[in-house]
Order: structure tokens, then sequence, then C-alpha cells
């Protein structure tokens, strides 16, 4: 068994983010709107999720701070996109930590 060096890995703040926009059921449910490639309106996602668009806007929002989605402005109206090469960093690092946490044959 290693001995504990007293200092636990930490994840980067990009990967708490990541975490902390995927730790909502609302949110994950509002992620599916987005796939295939679907873009949306606020509006658009509000009504497929059945959110007032205030809600909407504040899950959008920690979605686009944990790198789930992109956003693009046309004219008055921004549209809303998985990114999905932008999340396959964030799973290589959170994988990258568990790894270190918790190794395939330890018994965590």
């Amino acid at each position: 068994m290693a001995e504990d060096s007293g200092k636990a890995p930490a994840l980067d703040q990009a990967t708490t983010d990541f975490l902390r926009a995927l730790a909502s059921e609302t949110r994950q449910r509002v992620m599916f709107k987005f796939a295939a490639g679907v873009e949306l309106t606020l509006g658009e996602a509000a009504e497929r999720c059945g959110l007032k668009p205030s809600t909407a806007s504040e899950h959008l929002s920690l979605l686009r701070r944990g790198d789930l989605v992109v956003s693009r402005t046309e004219g008055r109206e921004a549209f809303y996109r998985a990114d999905g090469k932008t999340m396959a960093g964030r799973l290589s690092a959170l994988q990258a930590y568990l790894a270190v946490c918790c190794p395939p044959d330890a018994s965590c």
C-alpha cells in the first residue's frame, strides 16, 4: 500500500465547473435538447424544457461556465449548442484525476 502524502489531488477549476454544471438534473435535461448538434435560442430551450426564460438563462449560464455549451449571437438573438470538443477535454481531465485519486487496481 502506498503511503499517503497528505495532499489530495485537486481538480482544476474548469473541470470543477464542468461537474457543477452537470450536477443538476434540470441542466442534464437541458443538455439532452442539444443532442445531435441541435442549436437553440434561449426561448426555444426554455420552451422545450418547460422552464421560464429566466430559469433557462440561469441554467444555460452555468452550462456555458462548465464548457458544456457555447453560444453565438446573431442580431439580438443568442444561439446555444453543445461543445463536444471541450466536454471531451473535461472528461479526460476527470479521468486523469480519478486515476490518481482511485486507481482501478486499488480498493477505494
